[in-house]
Protein backbone atom coordinates (compact mmCIF):
# COMPACT_ATOMS: atom_id res chain seq x y z
CA UNK A 1 0.00 0.00 0.00
CA UNK A 2 1.61 3.31 -1.03
CA UNK A 3 2.20 5.89 1.70
CA UNK A 4 0.47 8.93 0.22
CA UNK A 5 -0.77 12.17 1.74
CA UNK A 6 -4.53 12.77 2.07
CA UNK A 7 -4.33 15.25 -0.81
CA UNK A 8 -2.73 12.68 -3.11
CA UNK A 9 -5.33 10.06 -2.18
CA UNK A 10 -8.08 12.54 -3.07
CA UNK A 11 -6.30 13.17 -6.37
CA UNK A 12 -6.07 9.41 -6.98
CA UNK A 13 -9.82 9.01 -6.41
CA UNK A 14 -10.55 11.98 -8.68
CA UNK A 15 -8.45 10.51 -11.49
CA UNK A 16 -10.15 7.13 -11.00
CA UNK A 17 -13.62 8.70 -11.10
CA UNK A 18 -12.74 10.69 -14.21
CA UNK A 19 -11.35 7.63 -16.00
CA UNK A 20 -14.41 5.55 -15.03
CA UNK A 21 -16.78 8.23 -16.31
CA UNK A 22 -14.92 8.32 -19.65
CA UNK A 23 -15.29 4.56 -20.00
CA UNK A 24 -18.95 4.81 -19.08
CA UNK A 25 -19.49 7.43 -21.79
CA UNK A 26 -17.39 6.04 -24.63
CA UNK A 27 -16.95 2.36 -23.78
CA UNK A 28 -13.21 2.49 -23.24
CA UNK A 29 -10.70 4.62 -21.39
CA UNK A 30 -10.54 3.54 -17.75
CA UNK A 31 -7.19 1.78 -17.85
CA UNK A 32 -5.88 3.95 -20.67
CA UNK A 33 -6.34 7.14 -18.66
CA UNK A 34 -5.89 5.92 -15.09
CA UNK A 35 -2.80 3.73 -15.49
CA UNK A 36 -0.40 6.32 -16.99
CA UNK A 37 -1.57 9.12 -14.69
CA UNK A 38 -1.60 7.12 -11.45
CA UNK A 39 1.78 5.59 -12.29
CA UNK A 40 3.23 9.10 -12.06
CA UNK A 41 1.86 9.42 -8.52
CA UNK A 42 3.03 5.99 -7.35
CA UNK A 43 3.95 2.81 -9.27
CA UNK A 44 2.22 0.84 -6.49
CA UNK A 45 -1.15 2.14 -7.71
CA UNK A 46 -0.94 0.32 -11.07
CA UNK A 47 -1.56 -1.78 -13.10
CA UNK A 48 -3.30 -4.66 -11.27
CA UNK A 49 -5.71 -2.47 -9.23
CA UNK A 50 -7.17 -1.16 -12.50
CA UNK A 51 -7.77 -4.72 -13.68
CA UNK A 52 -9.56 -5.55 -10.43
CA UNK A 53 -11.69 -2.41 -10.20
CA UNK A 54 -12.77 -2.29 -13.84
CA UNK A 55 -14.85 -5.47 -13.39
CA UNK A 56 -17.73 -3.89 -11.40
CA UNK A 57 -17.68 -0.97 -13.85
CA UNK A 58 -18.01 -3.15 -16.95
CA UNK A 59 -20.66 -5.36 -15.32
CA UNK A 60 -22.80 -2.28 -14.64
CA UNK A 61 -22.26 -1.03 -18.20
CA UNK A 62 -23.13 -4.36 -19.84
CA UNK A 63 -26.21 -4.75 -17.65
CA UNK A 64 -27.45 -1.25 -18.43
CA UNK A 65 -27.27 -1.63 -22.25
CA UNK A 66 -27.46 -5.40 -22.60
CA UNK A 67 -29.87 -5.31 -25.55
CA UNK A 68 -27.21 -3.61 -27.71
CA UNK A 69 -24.44 -6.18 -27.14
CA UNK A 70 -23.00 -7.83 -30.26
CA UNK A 71 -23.04 -11.31 -28.74
CA UNK A 72 -21.56 -13.03 -31.79
CA UNK A 73 -18.69 -10.56 -31.79
CA UNK A 74 -18.14 -11.10 -28.07
CA UNK A 75 -17.56 -14.81 -28.73
CA UNK A 76 -14.90 -14.19 -31.38
CA UNK A 77 -13.20 -11.46 -29.35
CA UNK A 78 -13.03 -13.64 -26.25
CA UNK A 79 -11.76 -16.55 -28.32
CA UNK A 80 -8.89 -14.38 -29.44
CA UNK A 81 -7.99 -13.31 -25.92
CA UNK A 82 -6.93 -16.85 -25.00
CA UNK A 83 -3.99 -17.08 -27.44
CA UNK A 84 -3.44 -13.38 -26.79
CA UNK A 85 -2.87 -14.09 -23.10
CA UNK A 86 -0.38 -16.82 -24.00
CA UNK A 87 1.47 -14.33 -26.20
CA UNK A 88 1.41 -11.81 -23.36
CA UNK A 89 2.91 -14.25 -20.87
CA UNK A 90 5.62 -15.15 -23.39
CA UNK A 91 6.42 -11.50 -24.00
CA UNK A 92 6.72 -10.83 -20.27
CA UNK A 93 9.23 -13.67 -20.07
CA UNK A 94 11.50 -12.60 -22.94
CA UNK A 95 11.19 -8.80 -23.20
CA UNK A 96 11.65 -5.87 -20.85
CA UNK A 97 8.64 -3.85 -19.75
CA UNK A 98 10.22 -0.77 -21.32
CA UNK A 99 10.46 -2.43 -24.74
CA UNK A 100 6.87 -3.67 -24.51
CA UNK A 101 5.57 -0.22 -23.55
CA UNK A 102 7.35 1.35 -26.51
CA UNK A 103 6.27 -1.35 -28.95
CA UNK A 104 2.58 -1.33 -27.94
CA UNK A 105 2.54 2.47 -27.86
CA UNK A 106 3.89 2.75 -31.40
CA UNK A 107 1.52 0.13 -32.81
CA UNK A 108 -1.58 1.68 -31.21
CA UNK A 109 -0.58 5.20 -32.26
CA UNK A 110 -0.07 4.07 -35.87
CA UNK A 111 -3.50 2.42 -35.82
CA UNK A 112 -5.08 5.64 -34.54
CA UNK A 113 -3.42 7.68 -37.29
CA UNK A 114 -4.58 5.28 -40.01
CA UNK A 115 -8.19 5.19 -38.73
CA UNK A 116 -8.26 8.96 -38.23
CA UNK A 117 -7.53 9.35 -41.95
CA UNK A 118 -10.83 7.68 -42.74
CA UNK A 119 -9.99 3.99 -43.00
CA UNK A 120 -12.57 1.67 -41.50
CA UNK A 121 -11.98 -1.96 -40.58
CA UNK A 122 -14.72 -4.34 -41.66
CA UNK A 123 -16.08 -6.22 -38.68
CA UNK A 124 -15.87 -9.95 -39.36
CA UNK A 125 -15.04 -13.08 -37.35
CA UNK A 126 -11.41 -12.79 -38.52
CA UNK A 127 -11.00 -9.14 -37.54
CA UNK A 128 -12.80 -9.75 -34.23
CA UNK A 129 -10.58 -12.71 -33.42
CA UNK A 130 -7.48 -10.70 -34.35
CA UNK A 131 -8.58 -7.79 -32.16
CA UNK A 132 -9.16 -10.27 -29.34
CA UNK A 133 -5.62 -11.64 -29.68
CA UNK A 134 -4.14 -8.14 -29.60
CA UNK A 135 -6.36 -7.12 -26.70
CA UNK A 136 -5.48 -10.21 -24.67
CA UNK A 137 -1.75 -9.65 -25.13
CA UNK A 138 -1.75 -5.92 -24.37
CA UNK A 139 -4.08 -6.37 -21.39
CA UNK A 140 -1.75 -8.89 -19.79
CA UNK A 141 1.41 -6.94 -20.59
CA UNK A 142 0.30 -3.37 -19.87
CA UNK A 143 -3.22 -3.64 -18.37
CA UNK A 144 -4.40 -1.58 -21.35
CA UNK A 145 -6.33 -3.97 -23.55
CA UNK A 146 -8.98 -1.58 -24.82
CA UNK A 147 -7.46 0.01 -27.96
CA UNK A 148 -7.57 -3.00 -30.33
CA UNK A 149 -11.24 -3.75 -29.64
CA UNK A 150 -12.29 -0.12 -29.40
CA UNK A 151 -10.64 0.77 -32.70
CA UNK A 152 -12.38 -2.16 -34.41
CA UNK A 153 -15.82 -1.00 -33.20
CA UNK A 154 -15.17 2.74 -33.48
CA UNK A 155 -17.63 3.12 -36.37
CA UNK A 156 -20.55 1.39 -34.64
CA UNK A 157 -23.41 2.91 -32.63
CA UNK A 158 -22.40 4.34 -29.27
CA UNK A 159 -24.57 1.90 -27.30
CA UNK A 160 -23.15 -1.06 -29.24
CA UNK A 161 -19.58 0.11 -28.57
CA UNK A 162 -20.18 0.58 -24.85
CA UNK A 163 -22.13 -2.62 -24.22
CA UNK A 164 -20.06 -4.95 -26.41
CA UNK A 165 -16.75 -3.72 -25.05
CA UNK A 166 -18.13 -3.96 -21.51
CA UNK A 167 -19.12 -7.60 -22.02
CA UNK A 168 -15.74 -8.44 -23.55
CA UNK A 169 -13.81 -6.61 -20.84
CA UNK A 170 -15.75 -8.25 -18.02
CA UNK A 171 -14.95 -11.80 -19.10
CA UNK A 172 -11.57 -10.98 -20.61
CA UNK A 173 -10.29 -9.14 -17.55
CA UNK A 174 -11.38 -11.97 -15.26
CA UNK A 175 -9.35 -14.32 -17.46
CA UNK A 176 -6.36 -11.95 -17.39
CA UNK A 177 -6.51 -11.70 -13.60
CA UNK A 178 -6.65 -15.50 -13.33
CA UNK A 179 -3.51 -15.77 -15.47
CA UNK A 180 -1.77 -13.16 -13.32
CA UNK A 181 -2.75 -14.99 -10.13
CA UNK A 182 -1.44 -18.32 -11.46
CA UNK A 183 1.81 -16.70 -12.56
CA UNK A 184 2.22 -14.87 -9.23
CA UNK A 185 1.64 -11.35 -10.55
CA UNK A 186 -1.05 -10.22 -8.07
CA UNK A 187 0.04 -8.96 -4.64
CA UNK A 188 -1.91 -8.37 -1.43
CA UNK A 189 -1.19 -4.65 -1.74
CA UNK A 190 -3.03 -4.67 -5.07
CA UNK A 191 -6.20 -5.81 -3.28
CA UNK A 192 -5.90 -3.03 -0.72
CA UNK A 193 -5.38 -0.35 -3.36
CA UNK A 194 -8.36 -1.72 -5.31
CA UNK A 195 -10.62 -1.39 -2.27
CA UNK A 196 -9.63 2.26 -1.91
CA UNK A 197 -10.25 2.97 -5.61
CA UNK A 198 -13.74 1.43 -5.77
CA UNK A 199 -15.65 4.53 -4.52
CA UNK A 200 -14.08 6.52 -7.35
CA UNK A 201 -15.13 3.88 -9.87
CA UNK A 202 -18.77 3.93 -8.73
CA UNK A 203 -18.81 7.74 -8.68
CA UNK A 204 -17.50 7.84 -12.25
CA UNK A 205 -20.05 5.29 -13.44
CA UNK A 206 -22.91 7.23 -11.84
CA UNK A 207 -21.76 10.43 -13.53
CA UNK A 208 -21.60 8.68 -16.92
CA UNK A 209 -25.20 7.47 -16.64
CA UNK A 210 -26.29 11.11 -16.35
CA UNK A 211 -24.12 12.35 -19.21
CA UNK A 212 -24.03 9.65 -21.91
CA UNK A 213 -27.31 10.65 -23.56
CA UNK A 214 -25.83 14.12 -24.11
CA UNK A 215 -22.82 12.78 -26.05
CA UNK A 216 -23.55 13.11 -29.79
CA UNK A 217 -23.12 9.92 -31.84
CA UNK A 218 -20.67 11.58 -34.22
CA UNK A 219 -18.32 12.36 -31.35
CA UNK A 220 -18.05 8.79 -30.10
CA UNK A 221 -15.63 7.67 -32.84
CA UNK A 222 -13.49 10.77 -32.33
CA UNK A 223 -13.47 10.17 -28.58
CA UNK A 224 -12.34 6.56 -29.03
CA UNK A 225 -9.47 7.66 -31.29
CA UNK A 226 -8.39 10.41 -28.91
CA UNK A 227 -8.44 8.11 -25.87
CA UNK A 228 -6.51 5.42 -27.70
CA UNK A 229 -3.94 8.02 -28.77
CA UNK A 230 -3.61 9.23 -25.17
CA UNK A 231 -3.04 5.66 -24.03
CA UNK A 232 -0.38 5.12 -26.69
CA UNK A 233 1.42 8.33 -25.80
CA UNK A 234 1.27 7.40 -22.12
CA UNK A 235 2.94 4.06 -22.85
CA UNK A 236 5.60 5.77 -24.98
CA UNK A 237 6.35 8.25 -22.20
CA UNK A 238 6.55 5.43 -19.66
CA UNK A 239 8.83 3.49 -21.98
CA UNK A 240 11.14 6.46 -22.58
CA UNK A 241 11.33 7.37 -18.90
CA UNK A 242 11.89 3.73 -18.01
Amino acid sequence: MPDLSPFLWILVLAVTAGAASIQGLVGVGYGMVAVPVLALISPALVPVPQLLTVIPLTVLMAWGEGSDIDFRGVGWLLGGRIPGAVIGVSLLAIATQRFLDLFIGVVVLLAVVVLARGLTVRISPLSQFGAGVASGATSLVASIGGPPTALLYSGERAATIRSTLAAVFTIGVIFTIAVRVVTGNVAESDLRVSAVLLPGVFLGWFASTRLKEKLPQNRVRASVLVIAAVAAIGLLVRGVLG
